[in-house]
Formats: structure tokens, C-alpha cells, sequence
């Protein structure tokens, strides 16, 4: 392999940015066209990796053990209580405090800058937010509340209508009402991140639209390669959001890649998704987001009864819910190691790698997350 200071520079791992330790990390990093495992371990050991949306129910002394197994350097919170206001907040100071009584392990993350003190210190940071805007209740300024106690990051709907528009099984597509734009606009200026990833089809395209900073759709898929799914993303949104800035996390729940787990739909499915994504929005704007717990659903005791069978009723047949629904190398805490080798394995260089991994994330949060005022 013919050396070039250019490409190289690409390829560096984040260790030897944060380190400013170049001419150390090019005598110890091994440039060969022919990766083996150890490489590609020691990548995603140097790396920021980060999930951009674990499922917090429930957290317990396991989900530290699953967290630090994974090697993740931060994660979405994805907190519940988004209800009203009142759960919204105690959600919000209850997480607060776990991350106070555990500073060995957890950083309270409001900046990009968060998450490179995580990874120097071995630790993992934690951004806050919610799935649903209902705690707004039918006032603007309660976001300012949202926002000084934590709040970092919001999706303008679930599943259904809300007050700000349409989610994605809505049967109407009515898009953004007049207090959804006006959330948007407050949520610029305050630097909380605008979430799309249930929204439906015109409350995403309004959301990219009216939004002044990039918006995320933290957990997703391709439309076109997961045809007439509500969750997936159009090729057109996905461009959209990647020409404002924005981030696209795809999302490691099985059901929503493709249909026939375990046949059709494997980790290689996973991978093409985030192919067919970089493919259309760009290297820069793809990342990993699991939804669900850091453990997996397996290790936390889903089964068909307490897990399947619920969302029968809970979610329409469009949601093509499967059993079970997890992708196996997706549902363990070694998930973005395994997407790190297959990556590799496709050809993808250790900076392009990084940027998946974690990268674009914070790149992401640089620019849509404001100083705390």
C-alpha cells in the first residue's frame, strides 16, 4: 500500500486526535490493506462510540455491567415520562442522580466536548431527552423548564398525533401544526436537538424544513430498502436532512430492517442500510442507534409474551412487528464491534469507520448544541 500523508491523516484514530501524539500513533498503528481482527478491535477501542438511542427503562446494576462490556463512550437516553410535565422533570432528576452517584462511570452530557472528556477518562456520557413532546403540555415555555433541567434532545411526536403534529401511523399526514413550528423555533434557540425519527412523513419534511440547525433522526431505517414501513425515512428526507446538517442513526431493532429475520434480514441487512444511507445523505451524516436496552432484548427477559404480543395491539399492522425481533449480533454488547468488522470487511477506511461509529455524532452536536446559558 502506496503511503499518503492525506489519506492517512483520514485514517487516524481519534486517539491520536485527542492525544495530539501523531508521530507515536504512526509508529504504533500497523497500515495494511489486509485488516485482521485485532485491527479493527483496536479501532473500535480508540474510537467514540456512540448509540444514538438506548432504551433507559428499567436500568439497573446489569445495564452497568452490559455498558461497560459494550465500550460505548455515550448514548441518547431515551428517558419515559414524557406524558406530562411533572414525569418529564422527575425523569429527568432521577437520571440526574444516577449520574451524580456514579461519577466513576457517567458524565452528565450537554456538549459535544462531553463526550471527548468520556472517552479520555473512560467513562460514558449521557444525553437526555424524550420520544414524545406531550410534556410540553400546550405551552411554549416549557421547554425553557425541559432545557434547564437536562432536557438535550426531543422527538416532535410518537406514533400518533400530538399537539406539535402527525406521527407516522397517523392516519392523516397534516404535517407541523402552528404550535409544532413554534416548538421548532424555541428549540433552535435554546440548542435542543429536534428529533424526527416517528414523525410522520410531512412532520418529517416540515420538521428538516423549518428547523435553523440540522436536525436527527436518531433511529430509522431506508425506505428503500424496507418498502411501505412507517418508521423508514425516503431517500428525499434523507437527502434533505443531510444537506442542513443533520444525523440519521440507524436503528439496530430487527423488524424494522426487513422482513424474514434470520433469513432475509441479517446483520448483513443492518449494514446496507447504512450503505444505502451514506449513499444518499453522505459519509458524514450516518450513524448506530439500538433501541432498546444496552443489554439487549434477549438479555433482559423479552419474550413473546411480555414483548410480542403487547405490540400487536399497542402498534398497527403497518409496523410489521416479527418474532423475535432482534438481529443476534445486534443484540449483544459486542453490536457496533460486530458492525465495525463488517464495515471493515467492505472496504470502508478506519476514518470512515470512526465517523459511523461515532464521529459524525459529535460533529452533529457541535453544531446544534448551545453552551449552557
Amino acid at each position: 500500500m502506496n503511503f499518503n500523508r492525506r489519506k492517512f491523516a483520514k485514517m487516524l484514530p481519534l486517539g491520536a486526535l485527542l492525544s495530539g501524539q501523531i508521530l507515536k500513533e504512526i509508529s504504533a498503528f500497523n497500515i495494511n490493506e489486509n485488516s485482521t481482527l485485532s485491527d479493527i478491535d483496536k479501532i473500535y477501542n480508540e474510537a467514540v462510540v456512540f448509540d444514538g438511542i438506548i432504551i433507559t427503562r428499567g436500568w439497573n446494576q446489569a445495564s452497568f455491567k452490559a455498558l461497560a462490556e459494550s465500550g460505548y463512550t455515550g448514548f441518547n437516553a431515551s428517558l419515559g415520562g414524557s406524558g406530562n410535565l411533572r414525569s418529564a422533570l422527575k425523569a429527568l432528576l432521577d437520571w440526574r442522580k444516577r449520574i451524580k452517584k456514579n461519577p466513576d462511570k457517567l458524565i452528565y452530557a450537554t456538549s459535544a466536548d462531553d463526550f471527548i472528556q468520556a472517552k479520555k477518562e473512560g467513562k460514558v456520557a449521557v444525553m437526555l431527552g424524550f420520544q414524545n413532546a406531550n410534556m410540553m403540555e400546550n405551552s411554549i415555555d416549557n421547554l425553557d423548564i425541559l432545557y434547564q433541567a437536562g432536557t438535550r434532545w426531543i422527538q416532535l411526536t410518537y406514533n400518533q398525533r400530538n399537539f406539535l403534529g402527525d406521527g407516522c401511523t397517523e392516519r392523516t399526514n397534516a404535517g407541523l401544526s402552528d404550535f409544532g413550528l413554534k416548538a421548532v423555533e424555541r428549540m433552535n434557540e435554546l440548542g435542543i436537538v429536534i428529533d424526527l425519527s416517528h414523525c410522520g412523513q410531512q412532520t418529517t419534511n416540515d420538521g428538516i424544513k423549518f428547523s435553523k440547525a440540522g436536525v436527527s433522526i436518531n433511529h430509522s431505517m431506508c425506505e428503500a430498502l424496507h418498502k411501505n414501513h412507517p418508521r423508514a425515512k425516503t431517500d428525499e428526507q434523507i437527502r434533505a436532512m443531510a444537506d442542513k446538517g443533520g444525523m440519521m442513526g440507524i436503528i439496530c431493532l430487527g423488524y424494522m430492517i426487513g422482513p424474514n429475520l434470520g433469513k432475509e434480514t441479517t446483520l448483513e441487512t443492518y449494514v446496507d442500510h447504512i450503505e444505502h444511507a451514506i449513499k444518499i445523505g453522505g459519509i458524514d451524516h450516518v450513524g448506530l442507534a439500538a433501541d432498546y436496552a444496552i443489554q439487549g432484548l434477549e438479555a433482559t427477559g423479552a419474550t413473546r409474551e411480555n414483548w410480542y404480543e403487547p405490540r400487536l395491539t399497542r402498534f398497527k399492522p403497518s409496523y410489521k412487528v416479527q418474532w423475535p425481533p432482534w438481529i443476534p449480533e445486534l443484540d449483544s454488547t459486542d453490536r457496533y464491534r460486530h458492525v465495525a468488522r463488517l464495515l471493515d470487511k467492505r472496504g470502508y477506511s478506519t476514518g470512515d469507520i470512526e465517523k459511523i461509529l461515532g464521529k459524525n455524532w459529535l460533529r452533529f452536536f457541535r453544531e446544534t448544541l448551545k453552551p449552557n446559558n
